[in-house]
């Protein structure tokens, strides 16, 4: 068999273990019994080589796992296992499926995303518990806002499980890349870009903003009264990078688990409102990826500018009593 046909069956067997919801529902149920890194690598890419799986297992195990694989380590795995580097972004897609959260659908999403540094970031849709839809993250929005938290200039490219990415995904995908270049990778399809899929769009410029969420531009705030410590300071931190050209209304969150881990999410929003991710929302990607769970969360700072013309303190609070119900949020505010 030639290394191409072997390349072709590996990505099939992929897909084919990636559309298994039921799999990674056991798989889910596994881990929180405490099973290793290894036997989540093992499950979700039985394929790969041990080198490559020792390389995540390495990447994953680091405290300040985000969900991103460094540049350096994505060409060390597209040598390792003989793979271009979009192969490897569809390969990957189990293991990103892996974090999923959907207690409400069941259904589970991994998406791969690219950034201009060459960093790929993995993604998973979330569902909060016996809460409305409208506050689940879609698995596009969970890489995309990992991408944007570290500062990304632009994206390249976009794996997903399943097909192409729905509506409210290609409205905030619209907003990370207006001029609609991002190449779309969907398992046993061609290759397409995000214009293709999404034409005549409804762009950042039709409500005035010169460009879209990337490159990230940095409000200056400072907190009114100061900020009191350092989950005040991380929260105000997010604010100043989130991006809220629209409402005017930067905020950000942070959160602090049992670990010591500070996880910060930045407000995102999109030019349609109703794919926007809230601070939190952005926040709860970052602590998933991690591993920790919701019950680690010991307290929350949500810092937003005073007098704006929105707030994100209701929904953050109804997410909040849904996740951590323990926790009592506070309020940073901060002013120009």
């Amino acid at each position: 068999m030639s290394t191409e046909e072997n390349q072709m069956n590996r990505r099939e067997a992929l897909a084919l273990m990636g559309s298994s919801a039921a799999g990674f529902a056991l798989m889910g149920s596994a881990m929180a019994t405490g099973d290793s890194i290894d036997t989540k690598l093992r499950a979700t890419l039985p394929k790969f080589t041990i080198a490559s799986r020792a390389l995540l297992r390495h990447v994953i195990h680091d405290p300040a796992f985000r969900g991103a694989i460094s540049p350096q380590d994505t060409a060390l795995l597209t040598k390792n296992e003989s793979l271009t580097t979009d192969e490897l972004m569809l390969a990957l897609l189990p293991l990103a499926q892996s974090y999923a959260r959907p207690p409400i659908s069941n259904f589970f999403v991994g998406v791969v995303v690219r950034g201009a540094s060459g960093t790929v970031y993995l993604g998973s849709n979330i569902e909060i518990p016996g809460q409305c839809l409208g506050f689940a993250v879609h698995g596009e929005q969970s890489a995309l806002s990992k991408a944007y938290m570290n500062s990304e200039v632009s994206i390249t490219a976009l794996a997903v499980v399943g097909g192409a990415p729905c509506g409210h995904c290609r409205q905030f995908m619209e907003e990370m890349s207006p001029d609609g270049e991002i190449a779309l990778l969907v398992p046993g399809k061609p290759t397409r870009s995000l214009s293709s899929i999404l034409p005549d769009a409804f762009g950042p410029s039709a409500l005035g903003a010169k460009q879209g969420a990337l490159p990230i531009r940095k409000t200056q705030l400072q907190s009114v009264g100061g900020a009191s410590d350092m989950l005040a300071a991380a929260a105000l931190d997010a604010a100043t990078r989130s991006y809220a050209p629209y409402s005017q209304s930067p905020s950000g969150v942070a959160v602090r688990t049992t670990r010591g881990q500070v996880y910060q999410g930045c407000y995102i929003e999109n030019v349609a409102f109703n794919p926007s991710l809230s601070p939190l929302q952005t926040a709860l990607v970052q602590l998933i990826a991690a591993g920790e769970e919701y019950s680690a969360i010991t307290s929350v700072a949500l810092a937003e500018l005073q007098g704006a013309r929105i707030t994100q303190r209701p929904v953050t609070e109804t997410v909040l009593a849904a996740v951590a119900p323990k926790v009592t949020l506070r309020m940073v505010l901060a002013k120009a």
